[in-house]
């Protein structure tokens, strides 16, 4: 059980990593380009939040196998295949949790608006010293939000960790799928205390964010 809630806590703070370096960008450009297309890659970026998620594991786990194009090159720069493995599961949880971090962060940045950034420029500021020391103090509430969502839906995944994870202890067995494996051999205890546990935790998350929500509506009434 121990073992199961570490790989967990891992999986979603190493996810969660990923989710803000490769989301904070994507969520600025989504924000600020002008560019028609770029609904088109918003709506990619989406689709995690209607598909199921065993249908997103199971096209995940094809287009990484090892005899796939792409999993061939994978396992030619890094020498492994990433189906079954903790690594596979980062890729399919940073893919399946994207959304959850992205938008909350587009939002933030898009409540900016150009004034603070049209004023920086007038300061001489460049467009780092811009995106850097007056978007992302500006938009600090919607990173936070979007790392707390992209942390705990992490957590809570079972479908994609199972189609492209598996179930193998210390490597792939998470929360999700020990509750699974529990209730499959009618281990009811140690069923109720992980999914209560998560009731918990999920509470937590939700109640944060609300909280955080208010805090910036009465800062920027």
């Amino acid at each position: 059980m121990g073992e199961a809630v570490f790989l967990t806590l891992k999986l979603a703070a190493v996810t969660t990593f990923f989710l803000m370096l490769l989301g904070v960008p994507l969520a600025w450009w989504l924000a600020r380009s002008e560019r028609w297309w770029k609904e088109v890659i918003g709506t990619i970026v989406a689709l995690p939040l209607v598909l199921p998620p065993t249908v997103l594991g199971f096209y995940l786990l094809i287009a990484l196998a090892p005899q796939s194009p792409l999993g061939e090159a994978i396992k030619a720069v890094t020498g492994f295949s990433l189906p079954f493995t903790f690594a596979g599961l980062v890729v399919g949880s940073v893919i399946y949790s994207l959304p959850f971090a992205v938008q909350p962060v587009r939002n933030a940045f898009e409540a900016i608006g150009n004034d603070p950034l049209e004023a920086a420029a007038t300061l001489r500021a460049g467009p780092l010293d811009r995106f850097f020391n007056v978007a992302l103090p500006l938009a600090r509430p919607g990173l936070l939000t979007g790392a707390i969502l992209g942390f705990a839906h992490t957590v809570g995944e079972f479908g994609v960790v199972l189609m492209i994870g598996g179930n193998i202890p210390g490597e792939t067995k998470v929360l999700s799928v020990a509750i699974y494996d529990y209730v499959e051999t009618l281990q009811w205890q140690k069923a109720h205390i992980l999914a209560f546990g998560m009731v918990a935790f999920s509470f937590a998350v939700i109640l944060s964010t609300m909280l955080i929500e208010r805090h910036v509506r009465r800062r920027f009434p």
